[in-house]
């Protein structure tokens, strides 16, 4: 008798049909990408042996009945019995490749080995009955024995096996991307033939309207440069985006960005303007809020659910992401291997590099290494570019051609002036003019006390205040409402007063901006939102820079490095006129040298993070444990207490949903829907969240909001309205007023 070993209970799925699964996308794989630089031939054993020991008794009352046992060795092992050493010998594999195949089946699943040998003879002796009631095509060995210690002892190749460690990532990687891909019924890539005719289509409707239109310099030089690592200075309005999707052309592509409204707005016009239709196997968005985003999405053409494994999985040919989402490899956690193995044949674009903290650029540099090693590609575009990154760069050993600048400074866009004095009521009224006027500040509580005085003056009929402490539903209506005035196209006036968080996450163009200083690339990229593609004719200044007179700006020492807040200090004092944007570039790269840094605690931390990074144990770390350093382990998600109370019908309500049991023996369809019912009601929970600074709630938490085993919310003591956002959080000695970053 023939028995249906499962592999797969929801929906249920024999061994045979989930491996054969595999195996289409592995031919897929292979006709899209047949120079892919990873054995195909072991590849394809570990596509073929990588589930067997899920025939192991144990495994199927599992699946079958729901009944676990704490005894249970993780299949990927014994799947290793299966392994017969001299039939892939004599088929011309070597010893290492021996070991790549049974490291890649063993770790397939990051699982605790925790068995004994004795444990393991039992089950294997169990396993050879199995075989004996196992039929499949594909499978022509039929010995079952323990895997000889020379080809398996527990330990994985690290980066201390030179080459044979990048081979081994590259066949568990790929592996583990087929695999997730079957199981998800989803193909594991989908081919990027697409890319060049939509942007030659968008350029030939441009020509429809004006025949001189074409591709400006900074665009075809990319063009020209697609097979090679660069890196382009570029000033605000050139056009990085199209630049940047040139370069990647008919290739897998990721777009990288540091923030997510950045990511959804560049997202939405590559749908509407570029990539017209078929956005479901062409483009995705990947960051923390992907689900929901796709969810109110108006290129929504599949299924949600569908639509957004496939971005999980990495399966779309371009994917616009925040760098958390495919850089946390660096930290060679365990399971990190399907990133890398996806980023070795994909072409990588940097988008404002200047924006990254030094934490996130040592892993930036450090994973263009890993990628560049491995046979990935990259562009860095970005408005400034330190100096010190290009000295950085070379020191790893990363080849790229040197940098080339693209400006044009037949367009005044600035008149900037410095006064020498903290942000003040007094100097903004002497200049303020009945506009559109962006205040900028380095902190909330700054932001908060400028906002204040305005309101207090009724220095205008609309004023409103924008940072990063406020609830995500709130926030994502002040959004739109700072986008609705600062719309190029918009006559209206008014004054909206915020922090960095304005920088580069939001296209908006004002009249007139009154800043801090903070340092010279910050400040720069603030004034990309005064007059951001037009030409300036006035007379008047129409940029304002507080440099803190004899006193430091807000957030010095805190968000902003006290000695390049020095530096750039000097070189901005006194400038009284016309700032072009040769001008800019050239003070950044006097002032971003490796000599004037090397001293600094911004330098000094990448450095150490780059030896950091470099000392980790391959394999030491849990994804869970770099998730939580890439998304700052210093603040947290917390509910306002005044949020809660109003609310607390509707919390409730998500709270039952998302605590909903999903029963086994519901019928699959009910099953997806339960899911994409919990995902929404996760969705509207984080709308009443923001993120504050872990040391200003550990004495401030009134209770915590219990979600799940293991996701806690704490529900804090603090003031917080629509209008303010989070204005202060109660401990229970003193009242200490939020005075952190954006």
């Amino acid at each position: 008798m023939i028995n249906q070993y499962l592999a797969k209970s929801h929906p249920v799925e024999t061994i045979q049909e989930h491996t054969d699964r595999l195996m289409e996308n592995y031919n897929l794989l292979k006709s899209i990408y047949p120079n892919l630089n990873v054995n195909w031939d072991i590849l394809y054993y570990g596509c073929l042996y990588h589930d067997l020991g899920k025939m192991n008794l144990r495994f199927q009352n599992k699946i079958v009945n729901g009944i676990r046992d704490e005894h249970e060795i993780p299949h990927g092992i014994l799947s290793l019995a299966f392994l017969d050493t001299t039939y892939f010998l004599e088929k011309g594999l070597s010893s290492n490749d021996l070991k790549i195949l049974a490291q890649s089946i063993a770790f397939h699943h990051e699982r605790d080995i925790t068995y004994s040998s004795e444990a393991l003879e039992v089950e294997i002796e169990s396993l050879k009955n199995e075989r004996r009631a196992f039929e499949y095509d594909k499978l022509t060995t039929q010995s079952v024995k323990k895997l000889a210690v020379k080809y398996f002892d527990k330990t994985r190749f690290s980066q201390e096996n030179g080459s044979v460690f990048y081979d081994y990532v590259l066949v568990k990687g790929m592996l583990n991307r087929l695999d997730y891909a079957a199981s998800a019924h989803i193909p594991v890539e989908n081919n990027n033939n697409f890319l060049e005719k939509a942007l030659e289509h968008m350029m030939s409707s441009w020509q429809k309207n004006n025949p001189k239109s074409d591709w400006n310099a900074l665009q075809k030089y990319l063009k020209s440069h697609q097979d090679e690592n660069v890196i382009v200075i570029a000033q605000t309005g050139m056009g990085k985006t199209e630049a940047g999707l040139l370069w990647i052309g008919d290739h897998k592509g990721f777009f990288t960005l540091p923030l997510k409204t950045a990511i959804n707005a560049m997202y939405k016009r590559i749908c509407s303007e570029i990539i017209l239709n078929e956005h479901g196997r062409r483009v995705g968005l990947l960051h923390s809020d992907t689900y929901n985003e796709y969810n109110i999405s108006n290129f929504l053409e599949e299924d949600v659910d569908d639509y957004y494994n496939k971005t999980k999985q990495l399966s779309l040919p371009l994917t616009i992401c925040t760098l958390d989402q495919i850089f946390d490899f660096v930290f060679r956690f365990r399971g990190f291997e399907p990133k890398l193995a996806t980023l070795s044949y994909s072409k990588v674009v940097i988008d404002e590099i200047q924006m990254y903290s030094s934490d996130l650029l040592a892993y930036l540099i450090y994973g263009l290494k890993m990628i560049t090693h491995m046979g990935g590609k990259f562009a860095i575009l970005t408005a400034t570019l330190p100096l010190v990154l290009v000295d950085l760069l070379e020191s790893e050993g990363i080849e790229f051609i040197p940098s080339k600048t693209f400006v044009n400074n037949t367009i005044v866009r600035h008149h900037l002036k410095t006064i020498h004095s903290k942000i003040n009521l007094h100097d903004i009224l002497k200049y303020y003019r009945s506009q559109k006027v962006l205040i900028i500040c380095n902190t909330v509580k700054e932001a908060q006390r400028i906002y204040d005085e305005l309101v207090e003056n009724e220095v205008s009929d609309s004023i409103n205040l924008f940072h990063s402490h406020y609830i995500r539903r709130d926030r994502k209506l002040k959004e739109s409402q700072i986008l609705e005035l600062g719309d190029k196209h918009f006559n209206g006036t008014g004054i909206w007063v915020t922090t960095q968080v304005v920088e580069a996450s939001l296209d908006i163009d004002f009249d007139i901006l009154f800043t801090e200083l903070s340092d010279l690339n910050s400040l720069f990229q603030r004034m990309g939102r005064c007059y951001r593609g037009r030409a300036y004719a006035g007379s008047a200044h129409n940029c304002y820079v507080f440099d803190g007179g004899e006193q430091f700006c807000s957030g010095v020492g805190f968000v902003v490095d006290q000695d390049i807040f020095n530096m750039s200090k000097v070189a901005i004092s006194g400038w009284n006129g016309i700032i072009t944007e040769s001008q800019k570039m050239n003070l950044v790269e006097a002032l971003y040298t490796t000599s004037n840094l090397k001293e600094t605690e911004y330098y000094q931390k990448i450095v150490l993070n780059l030896k950091h990074l470099k000392e980790i144990d391959d394999h030491e770390m849990n994804k869970k444990k770099v998730q939580e350093i890439f998304r700052n382990i210093n603040s947290e998600m917390v509910i306002p207490m005044s949020v809660y109370k109003e609310n607390r019908l509707e919390i409730d309500e998500i709270l039952e949903v998302i605590t909903t049991k999903i029963e086994r023996d519901l019928e699959p369809q009910e099953i997806k829907l339960l899911r994409k019912k919990k995902a929404d009601a996760k969705n509207k929970l984080s709308d009443f969240t923001t993120s504050v600074a872990m040391h200003k709630i550990k004495n401030s938490v009134d209770f915590y909001l219990e979600v799940s085993k293991f996701w806690r919310i704490p529900v804090i003591d603090c003031q917080y309205s629509f209008e303010y956002g989070v204005e202060h959080v109660k401990s229970k000695t003193i009242n200490r007023f939020i005075d952190d970053e954006g």
